[in-house]
């Protein structure tokens, strides 16, 4: 694709992206209960409105282009270059692929995904056992599946931030908050002093050694 040119009204690449995207959520965090399917509805709902975007129609551009014409008169702010935000309102010049922004945000990204397909194969082995997930990511975070999703969500959300999902990343992560404590909820009736056990001395979200280095 030609960066430095329009790139919008792709219709097809929003459609193709954002069904792998929500095939990959469903497929690695399949919906069980109706709260499931209201994170997956989020999830779904948070990556059609990036690509829209991305790809369609660059409704942010468009309300900030006034904004961001006043900044830099000669900018040409609907090439897809200029959908990169942070690199656009920076000033930024040279490729924004290769800006520090974009390399963290699309390690996010990929490190997100790595972690709920780790997640995944421990916590299908440990229901087949019948038995609390315990190793691998497990043994760091209790919940390393929405922890992935929600990197997943920030690095999109640094690599191409747009007001609808500005909006929607923080509703998005309470909302995996609260799935989470729910199901703790049913773990600890399920499994009893076992996974009390597990919570005590497992974090929720963030590893140990990050806590420990903030603490110090």
């Amino acid at each position: 694709m030609n960066t430095d040119g329009p790139a919008y009204g792709l219709w097809t690449l929003v459609l193709v992206n954002s069904a792998v995207f929500i095939v990959f959520a469903f497929s690695f965090a399949p919906p069980r209960t109706r709260r499931d399917w209201r994170a997956l509805g989020g999830f779904s709902a948070f990556i059609v409105a990036l690509f829209a975007e991305m790809y369609g129609f660059p409704l942010t551009i468009y309300l900030l282009s006034g904004w961001l014409g006043s900044r830099d008169s000669s900018a040409r702010l609907f090439t897809h270059d200029s959908g990169h935000l942070w690199w656009t309102a920076l000033g930024a010049q040279g490729n924004p692929h290769l800006h520090p922004i974009h390399i963290f945000s699309t390690l996010s990204i990929l490190g997100g995904l790595l972690l709920i397909g780790a997640a995944w194969s421990v916590l299908f082995e440990a229901q087949r056992a019948h038995a609390v997930a315990t190793t691998g990511p497990y043994a760091h975070v209790r919940h390393p599946q929405y922890v992935g999703f929600i990197m997943v969500l920030f690095g999109f959300l640094l690599q191409w931030p747009t007001i609808l999902t500005l909006a929607m990343f923080p509703v998005l992560v309470g909302m995996y908050r609260r799935l989470a404590h729910r199901e703790e909820q049913a773990a600890s009736e399920e499994f009893g002093d076992a996974y009390i056990r597990y919570a005590r001395r497992t974090p929720a979200f963030l590893p140990r050694l990050w806590l420990k280095t903030r603490h110090a």
